[in-house]
């Protein structure tokens, strides 16, 4: 230290103005996560206006037997939801056949939530 600077003195907070505790942060609901599962879902639909819009440009398509024209963005998009609904299907039969097999092992009815009961 210099020898000619008086030292200060430690700097005090008076208790009365201390930063309070943070509330405790609260937990995630179902209802913001739908909202933002809502907000994804209408990014994507965006993107994919503007996909098809830029997109427009007139294709043939040959599918078994029969051959038809259709914009390419919307042959695009009808291809994205067939692969979605196999995805589906396939799930979907995933589900019931664990189901079965839980139904088979306790004895009673697997049911996907507890049932509340009301007061």
């Amino acid at each position: 230290m210099p020898a000619g600077r008086p030292s200060a003195p430690p700097a005090t907070v008076p208790p009365s103005s201390a930063p309070a505790a943070a509330p405790k942060s609260t937990r995630p609901t179902r209802i913001s996560g739908t909202w933002i599962a809502v907000l994804v879902a209408i990014v994507v639909l965006i993107f994919l206006l503007v996909f098809i819009l830029q997109n427009g440009g007139s294709t043939t398509i040959h599918f078994l037997w029969g051959q038809f024209s259709l914009p390419l963005g919307v042959a695009l998009l009808f291809a994205a939801i067939g692969g979605a609904l196999l995805v589906a299907v396939v799930g979907a039969a995933r589900i019931l056949q664990l189901r079965r097999q839980a139904k088979r092992l306790t004895g009673r009815p697997a049911t996907s939530s507890p049932v509340r009961s009301e007061s």
